[in-house]
C-alpha cells in the first residue's frame, strides 16, 4: 500500500507556529498572547468550580429523594469534580514549586 507524501513547506510551518524565518516570535508579546496561560488557567478553575457545584446540586437532589436523579449519576459527577479538583491542586503545587525554585536561584 503506497501512501503519497506531501512536500514539507517549512515557511508555512514556521508561520503557523507564529515564528519568523529566524525562529523568533513574529510579534513580541509584552503581557502574553490573548488567551494565554492565565486565561486558560482561570477557565480551567471555573470549569472545576462548575463541576463541583453541579455535583453538590445532584447530591442535594438525591438526599431529597428526587426520583429523576440517579445515585449512579451523582456518584460519577462527584468523582469528576474530585478528579478535576485534584488536578487543579497538582497544577497549583507545581506552580508554587516552580516559583519557589526561581526565587531561590542565585543571580
Amino acid at each position: 500500500m503506497d501512501m503519497p507524501l506531501k512536500p514539507f513547506d517549512f515557511a508555512q510551518a514556521v508561520a503557523r507556529a507564529g515564528l519568523t524565518g529566524l525562529g523568533q516570535p513574529a510579534s513580541p508579546a509584552v503581557d502574553g498572547p490573548p488567551g494565554g496561560f492565565s486565561q486558560v488557567f482561570q477557565q480551567a478553575l471555573h470549569n472545576v468550580s462548575q463541576s463541583q457545584q453541579s455535583a453538590q446540586a445532584l447530591q442535594r437532589e438525591v438526599s431529597l429523594d428526587n426520583p429523576q436523579v440517579s445515585l449512579e449519576e451523582t456518584m460519577v459527577a462527584m468523582q469528576r469534580a474530585n478528579i478535576g479538583f485534584q488536578a487543579a491542586m497538582q497544577v497549583r503545587n507545581r506552580l508554587v514549586q516552580a516559583y519557589s525554585d526561581i526565587m531561590n536561584m542565585q543571580v
